[in-house]
């Protein structure tokens, strides 16, 4: 289905902000290339943003209560990364403001596309404008990297070649492009993924200017695939119009496709066990210059 594309509110309300979008990502590969003494994989990965994505609405409150307004089944509020982002930067700031959240889903959970991340970091750049407190986005990535190693990319806002845990980010430019984003039904637990015994934790790093040529791949897919065969199902039926591989820890899976009538092609004849999208690769976060 034909989507508007996602857009920065206007923001002429002093108390609310309405549609504030959270895209997702795509990994284009994921590298796993050690281990931290304190249990963190290490990794190189190349983010892609897309033109597809949850919304939210801020409304400002005055009496410091953060609370989500919408019902998330299986996500408690009090678990929820945009209630705990809200209230990282109140304290972090020292901010007595307060808001009413609204999360209007449209991602998948447990896809390996960033939603809760996303939102966690929507959350952050519209708040951080509500209530004035006036970080920087290094400040704002720092801020993120505390609530999971993918929120720091959606503020920095543009495709990334990532190391370390996923924090340490340089630009990269991309042609822009069309998918196919294939959800198989199930959802996968990254911790699961990560923990596994037979996970591949030593392929050699690359430099990012051999990324293009570099024969990459998802090292996370062999495990999810042996755990979760739909994940592999879902793999082999895409790979039939073009090569397909899962994103973050799954279960999405995509392939790159030349253009818009191809992937609204693909998608339309998706399995009816699964469920499949169009999406175009997004130049930068819809709210990068609230940032600027």
């Amino acid at each position: 289905m034909d989507r508007p594309p996602l857009t920065a509110p206007s923001a002429t309300d002093p108390a609310r902000l309405e549609g504030c979008p959270a895209p997702a990502k795509l990994n284009l590969f994921l590298h796993v290339t050690g281990r931290r003494a304190d249990g963190y994989h290490l990794l190189q990965t190349a983010f892609r943003l897309l033109d597809w994505g949850d919304t939210l609405d801020f409304t400002l409150r005055a009496d410091g209560l953060v609370r989500r307004t919408t019902t998330l089944p299986g996500v408690p509020a009090e678990q929820d990364l945009v209630v705990r982002a809200a209230r990282l930067l109140q304290a972090h700031t020292g901010c007595s403001r307060g808001a009413e959240i609204a999360v209007h889903k449209v991602l998948p959970l447990g896809g390996g596309i960033g939603g809760g991340s996303s939102d966690a970091a929507t959350t952050l750049i519209a708040l951080n404008r509500l209530w004035r407190t006036g970080l920087s986005r290094p400040q704002l990535q720092a801020l993120g990297l505390q609530l999971g190693a993918d929120v720091p990319v959606f503020v920095f806002g543009r495709d990334a070649f990532a190391e370390g845990i996923g924090e340490a980010l340089q630009p990269l430019n991309l042609r822009p492009a069309w998918y196919v984003v294939l959800a198989p039904g199930v959802s996968v637990p990254t911790a699961e993924i990560f923990s596994a015994q037979d996970l591949t934790r030593d392929t050699p790093p690359i430099r990012m200017a051999d990324f293009a040529a570099s024969t990459t791949r998802n090292d996370l897919q062999p495990v999810a695939c042996s755990r979760y065969p739909e994940v592999q199902d879902a793999i082999e039926w895409l790979t039939q119009y073009a090569p397909a591989t899962m994103t973050g820890s799954g279960a999405c899976v995509f392939a790159e496709v030349p253009s818009e009538a191809e992937a609204d092609r693909i998608a339309k004849s998706c399995p009816p066990r699964w469920k499949a999208w169009k999406v175009r690769s997004l130049t930068r976060h819809p709210l990068y210059e609230w940032l600027e």
